[in-house]
This record gives structure tokens, C-alpha cells and sequence, in this order.
């Protein structure tokens, strides 16, 4: 499990998280959500070890991972795994190459092994016959379903997903959904998601915790947070227009 702990950090003199409390249970999917620019990127980076907290706790499984430095932070990164909302995939090497090189880089499997394990990856993506193309050859619903795969070739234990489906057309949309869903499920791995696509968090998401104001306002069911007592939760997963716009 993931526990943050009264976390908080300012840039400039100006908080952006202000005491974020949230826990995330393992083998789920939780999904945060929150206006632009509310800190959920700030959020996503101190997860993930990018960024050191003013003061709070990140324990994960307990050991909290805002006090560790070089090889023990390194240990425990291992154990993340991140896809990007651009993808991020390396211009000058082929999808198979962008799939292997974080397997040559951070595990000691030969190279017949790396090369069944990204096939195989490969092949659960629908890519078989896509590996000798390089990222600008392929569409952007197959960039994404590359780095979901490069990622999950590492065999993560948490995986952070950072707006994974913005710009893709409804059809690849529920595609990669699919592939997430499937891969993670057969992988029993965590999965924290970042998007501001409603829809997608109400069909993806076990749990959904919304960032307002640099805290936590509200976590629970998708269902419980469509009918959460707190107006600005509600209105924000439902598009509610009547009354006043609470979130602004």
C-alpha cells in the first residue's frame, strides 16, 4: 500500500499542496482527479521520488520513501512504473528497441530472455509486426500502446498513469482501456491514474480521490463520489451546470 501522510510543498512561497492525506490500496485502481493546475502533476512527481516534500510522509509498505537517498531510492523506483502523457518514446530507436532498452538497462536477463518477454508484451498490445517501425511510422494510439508496453515488460508492482488517453479518438480510447485493464489485472500490479477524462475514470477507476485547493477533498467509489455530499466533487464528476460553480 501506498500512504501519504500530511504531505506538502510550496514553490516560491506559494502552496500548491497544502496536507494531501491518501491512501492506496494495493491490486486497485485509484484515480486522481482535480482542476488544472491543482497539483496533481506536483503529486505524481513526489510518488514517483522526482520531487522531495516541504514536510509529510510517503510510506510505501510502510518505509517512507521521502527520506531515502541514492541506491535504497533507486531500490524502490524499481518497483514503479510510469507512462507518460506523451508517450516519451525514444525518436531513434525501433518500437522493439524502445520496448527492450529499459530491460537491458535495469535487469541482468539476457538478451534471449528480453527478447521473449517484449514480444510477448508486444503481441498482448495487438504490435506484432509493428517492431521495426520507429515512433514517428506509427499512429498515436500505437505510441501509446508502445510505452504502456514498455513499461509493463518491467513487471512493476505500482504503475502511474499520467493522462493516458488524451488526443485519442473513442475507439482507440477504449482500446488502451482494455489493455490496461487486461494487463494489469493479469500482472496483479497498483495502478494510480492522473486524467481529467471523466469517463474514463468512472469506467477504469476501483476508487477516485479529487485534489482541490492542494488537499484531498473527497475519495471513494466511483458511485460515491458521483453522489458525494460535497458539492465540488459532485459537480466535477457529473458536469453539473445548475447552481453556482463551486470549483472556481
Amino acid at each position: 500500500m501506498i500512504k501519504i501522510v500530511n504531505l506538502k510543498k510550496s514553490f516560491n512561497g506559494s502552496p500548491v499542496l497544502r496536507g494531501v492525506n491518501l491512501e492506496i490500496p494495493d491490486g486497485k485502481i485509484t484515480a486522481i482527479i482535480g482542476r488544472s493546475g491543482g497539483g496533481k502533476s506536483v503529486l505524481l512527481k513526489h510518488l514517483v521520488g522526482l520531487l522531495k516534500p516541504d514536510s509529510g510522509e510517503i510510506l510505501v509498505d510502510g518505509v517512507d520513501i521521502t527520506r531515502l537517498r541514492g541506491r535504497k531510492l533507486d531500490e524502490v523506483k524499481k518497483r514503479f512504473g510510469m507512462v507518460f502523457q506523451g508517450s516519451a518514446l525514444f525518436d531513434s530507436l525501433t518500437v522493439l528497441e524502445n520496448v527492450t532498452f529499459p530491460l537491458k538497462e535495469l535487469t541482468d536477463k539476457n538478451d534471449g530472455e528480453i527478447m521473449d518477454i517484449a514480444m510477448e508484451f508486444l503481441k498482448e498490445a495487438g504490435l506484432s509486426g509493428q517492431e521495426d517501425k520507429y515512433p514517428d511510422e506509427i499512429s498515436g494510439g500505437m505510441k501509446k500502446r508502445v510505452a504502456l508496453v514498455r513499461t509493463l515488460a518491467l513487471k512493476p508492482e505500482y504503475i502511474f498513469f499520467d493522462e493516458p488517453t488524451t488526443g485519442l479518438d473513442p475507439i482507440i480510447e477504449n482500446a488502451i482501456h482494455e489493455l490496461m485493464s487486461r494487463c494489469s489485472a493479469k500482472m496483479h500490479c497498483t495502478d494510480i491514474l492522473i486524467s481529467h477524462n471523466i469517463d474514463e475514470v468512472l469506467k477504469m477507476a476501483d476508487n477516485i480521490a479529487m485534489l482541490h485547493d492542494g488537499v484531498i477533498i473527497g475519495t471513494g467509489t466511483p458511485e460515491e463520489m458521483k453522489n458525494s455530499s460535497n458539492p465540488c466533487v459532485r459537480q466535477f464528476l457529473t458536469g453539473d451546470t445548475e447552481g453556482p460553480i463551486q470549483l472556481y
